[in-house]
């Protein structure tokens, strides 16, 4: 079985109670909830972490790069400046996809700049906990094309 992980930034562990209208009412547990059975619909063992900690979410991509793990981000407010974790995402050796519950590109202007992109295999924005879904079905074709 495939060892995919889920990578969530800043506050994202407050889903279903930090601004529901923009981010849905769905918990964090949910998501977790969500990730794993979709995961198991492609044959990965999917593991969600979440951490407030430029230094962890660092460490945890160094990790992924490593192990040749694919990785589903969403990175949260560290999109916007983190360039340590940037260069951490840059030496990614599988599949890596930045997502986003919002469309950054749809609210204030300093959301509009991401320095993950540029190092991801594609971005998937806007579409809420269905972007986590995406991601997940985008690495499993990309991993099937290799």
């Amino acid at each position: 079985m495939t060892r995919v992980i889920v990578l969530n930034g800043p506050n994202l562990g407050r889903l279903g109670s930090r601004e529901p209208d923009v981010y849905g009412a769905t918990s964090y547990s949910g998501l977790v909830e969500r990730c794993t059975a979709l995961g198991k619909e492609f044959g990965f063992e999917v593991e969600v972490r979440e951490t407030n900690s430029e230094q962890v979410m660092v460490e945890w991509l160094h990790q992924a790069a490593d192990e040749g793990t694919p990785v589903v981000i969403n990175p949260g407010a560290f999109t916007h400046y983190s360039y340590a974790m940037r260069d951490a995402a840059a030496q990614r050796t599988a599949p890596m996809i930045e997502v986003h519950i919002s469309n950054p590109y749809a609210r204030e202007e300093f959301r509009h700049t991401s320095v993950i992109a540029a190092v991801a295999s594609g971005t998937i924005a806007g579409f809420g906990l269905g972007s986590y879904e995406l991601a997940l079905r985008a690495i499993a074709e990309q991993l099937t094309t290799r």
